[in-house]
Parts: C-alpha cells; sequence; structure tokens
C-alpha cells in the first residue's frame, strides 16, 4: 500500500512490462531499430504507447493529430486502436526519421489511417483551422520541440471537440523541471506550459507519471 506513486526499480519496471504490455511483434521490431538512434531518446515507452491506444478506444475516437512523428512508434498505437474509418494526420518536418515511420506504417497496414504533413506543426494546424476543422478532432498527442509547446496547446484546443483529450509529453523532463538550476529553453518552456495548463479553467487535468510524464487535458 502506498500514498505516493512507487519508484520503477529496474525489476519493478520488468514486471509491470511482463503483466501489462501487449504489443505486437512488428512494434517491438520498430522500437528496437529506433534504439540503435543516437536520438533513440525520443521514443516513447512502450507502456505509454498502449495508454494512449486505450485512451483512443475509450473515447470512441474517429479523428487524431500527431505532433511530432519520429520514427513514427506513437503513430501506430494511436492508428492501430482508431476504427478502419478513422484517420490520423502525422506532423513532423524531418523527411529522413519519417522515412522509417512510413515504412512500418506500410508493414503493419496502417499507412491507409495516416494522413503524413511533412511541414511545421503550426502551419498544419493553422490550415486545418483555416479549413473549419475546429471542434472535431477527438485526440491531439503533442510530442515535438519543446519552445512550441504553448503554441501547439493553444491551437490543439481550439481543434478539439468537447471531451477529447490533448495528451502532452515530456512534462516531467527526466526530472529537470523540478531542478531549478537548469534554465535552458526546453526545460522552461516545459515548466511555462505546466503552469499555464494548471490554472487553465478550458480543462480538466491529470499529470500521469508514466514514462517522461504525459498531462492528459480533457477539453470542457
Amino acid at each position: 500500500m502506498s500514498t505516493r506513486t512507487l519508484p520503477l526499480t529496474d525489476s519493478l519496471y520488468a514486471y509491470l512490462l511482463q503483466y501489462s504490455l501487449r504489443e505486437p511483434p512488428l512494434f517491438k521490431e520498430l522500437r528496437e531499430e529506433t534504439a540503435k538512434l543516437p536520438s533513440s531518446a525520443c521514443q516513447i515507452s512502450p507502456e505509454q504507447g498502449q495508454f494512449m491506444g486505450l485512451l483512443i478506444k475509450l473515447l470512441n475516437a474517429k479523428k487524431a493529430i500527431e505532433i511530432g512523428v519520429y520514427t513514427g512508434y506513437s503513430s501506430l498505437c494511436v492508428a492501430q486502436a482508431l476504427p478502419s474509418t478513422g484517420k490520423l494526420i502525422a506532423c513532423d518536418i524531418s523527411e529522413d526519421w519519417t522515412q522509417l515511420a512510413k515504412h512500418y506504417w506500410k508493414l503493419a497496414q496502417l499507412e491507409n489511417k495516416i494522413d503524413f504533413r511533412l511541414a511545421p506543426a503550426a502551419d498544419t494546424l493553422e490550415k486545418l483551422l483555416e479549413n473549419n476543422e475546429q471542434d472535431s478532432f477527438d485526440f491531439i498527442f503533442i510530442d515535438a520541440d519543446k519552445e512550441n509547446y504553448s503554441l501547439y496547446y493553444e491551437k490543439s484546443l481550439k481543434l478539439l471537440r468537447k471531451g477529447g483529450i490533448i495528451a502532452i509529453d515530456n512534462v516531467l523532463w527526466d526530472g529537470a523541471v523540478a531542478d531549478h538550476s537548469k534554465q535552458d529553453s526546453s526545460t522552461c518552456a516545459i515548466r511555462a506550459l505546466n503552469e499555464k495548463v494548471l490554472h487553465d479553467d478550458r480543462v480538466d487535468i491529470s499529470l500521469v507519471p508514466i514514462a517522461d510524464g504525459l498531462t492528459l487535458a480533457l477539453k470542457k
């Protein structure tokens, strides 16, 4: 019994994965290939991917946006959970990383659900608003450049339907948010967003201590 979240030792984390993770072999293959890259820390954890897939199903989501694709693991988790008629708009500016993503989307036979937009995410979100798609998305995942998190959050709130969820990744930032000797631009941007979301009466929130911290904001 505990009155606070348990610290995850290596053995306890291994137990968590053993008794909760239902990861398709292809997803694991992508995750392991990504782990070999110098930038592998950008990859979400498998339990977080499964958690987001569950959120998609709980929301009965049909329309989703992903801001930051990297090598496509989170895209697979979201797209697999969407119905056959569902659509994920996946935003990224890296052609190199997303080549791997597109390869695995095709192998997983999920490419028909994923609308990839190679462009700055702020531009893509603005075009969706100009196309009168506000209040129409069920789920939006923000996991891109931290300095623009507040901008992505505001545009996402406009695009999200009432009762939809924005999931914001890296909100604990490897503990740096609680270390005020850390004053780099990314850390400061995440701190500022955490403060903003805490006092935002447009949403109900929960900061979930999964992986690097995931804030869920449900639009009222």
